[in-house]
């Protein structure tokens, strides 16, 4: 279908929707959503925050189509009203952060501490963002992915909610400097002004090396062969494997615990008194753009291994420089939780459990 072709069917659905044709307007709208899903996530650090904004979204655009005059693209008319549902979303609730954003790492030997019960924490997110239509512009300085990475995300949440807004709508979505003051109801100077301002924050926590780039250096080769020897490491507690791995200055760190431990001889202490001796199976996967490995611990009473921790990985070349191990809530015996391992692990490509293994 040429760009033409999708125009008018675009157009066509718009008419339909305006007449109160709820079929079209789905239609019309859910070409749209990953994207405008990842454009609150990456605002919001939280896919469940992502999903609350989304939906706003959505109604507040149903309900505004009687008003809107064309001026805009459809797709850009979205974006307007997701970004004012996240930001909305954003000034209610807590930042979010990593535990290395959080406090001090903890004393080597020390066992970890108990889950903090707010809501602080950055969220993983699928590594499913498909691709547009819509070509970006030259605006745009950082690729879909690595403005997924956890160190991306994380380093937005230092901003202000409409200077991420800002950052995240004009280098990440390459809209112009006019289209974004038209979507933020601001003026260009106010938007440069609060760029400037976004990009002086974030420049200095954002390595300077891509997740992006280390894993196209290594190849899908390499990097299976890396998530297979963690995983192995881990299963056979082998401790000189998995410390030759990381980087002399490696951090870990298990969301919602804010513990988290800095260097090799701190990790191996927590690893062997506190995971080496579980029983573990790992399957390797995706999120935010980076190698992840969900791990599952074996549960005596199903004798089946359940959906525990989704790792995600930092690399530094072909070595491990930080491990984010987002716990479920099943594994801190909460029912609350909102990171359930059987119900997020799938949309990591990820089985809720694995079978036990035999002999």
């Amino acid at each position: 279908m040429t760009t033409d072709d999708l125009e008018a069917r675009e157009s066509a659905l718009f008419e339909l929707a305006r007449e109160g044709d709820h079929g079209a307007y789905g239609e019309l709208v859910e070409v749209h959503r990953a994207e405008l899903h990842a454009h609150c996530y990456r605002i919001l650090a939280s896919a469940h925050d992502a999903e609350d904004a989304l939906q706003d979204a959505l109604l507040r655009a149903w309900r505004g189509l009687p008003g809107f005059e064309g001026r805009s693209s459809v797709r850009s008319w979205l974006y307007k009203i997701a970004t004012h549902a996240a930001i909305d979303v954003a000034r209610r609730r807590s930042k979010r952060s990593l535990p290395v954003d959080y406090g001090p790492a903890a004393v080597p030997g020390t066992h970890p501490g108990a889950p903090l019960t707010e809501s602080v924490w950055l969220e993983p997110y699928p590594d499913q963002e498909p691709a547009t239509d819509v070509e970006l512009s030259p605006e745009a300085r950082y690729e879909r992915r690595e403005s997924l990475e956890l160190a991306f995300v994380a380093a937005l949440q230092h901003l202000p909610p409409r200077q991420r807004a800002v950052l995240i709508l004009r280098d990440v979505l390459g809209f112009s400097a006019q289209e974004v003051a038209n979507q933020l109801d601001t003026s260009v100077p106010a938007v440069t002004s609060a760029l400037q301002r976004a990009r002086a924050t974030t420049e200095s926590r954002i390595p300077a090396r891509s997740q992006q780039v280390t894993l196209r250096t290594l190849g899908d080769d390499r990097i299976r062969d890396l998530a297979s020897r963690y995983g192995d490491a881990i299963e056979r507690g082998d401790a000189d494997m998995l410390v030759s791995m990381l980087t002399e200055d490696a951090v870990w760190a298990m969301p919602p615990i804010p513990s988290y431990y800095r260097g090799r001889a701190a990790v191996t202490g927590f690893l062997v008194g506190d995971v080496f001796p579980e029983h573990w199976r790992h399957q390797a996967t995706r999120a935010n753009g980076q190698l992840a490995v969900g791990c599952y611990l074996f549960d005596t009473a199903k004798r089946r291994f359940v959906a525990a921790v989704l790792d995600v990985l930092t690399l530094d070349g072909d070595r491990i420089a930080e491990v984010d191990g987002f716990l479920t809530a099943g594994e801190l015996g909460d029912p609350h939780g909102r990171f359930v391992g059987s119900e997020i692990f799938p949309r990591f490509g990820l089985p809720a459990e694995l079978p036990e293994l035999t002999s």
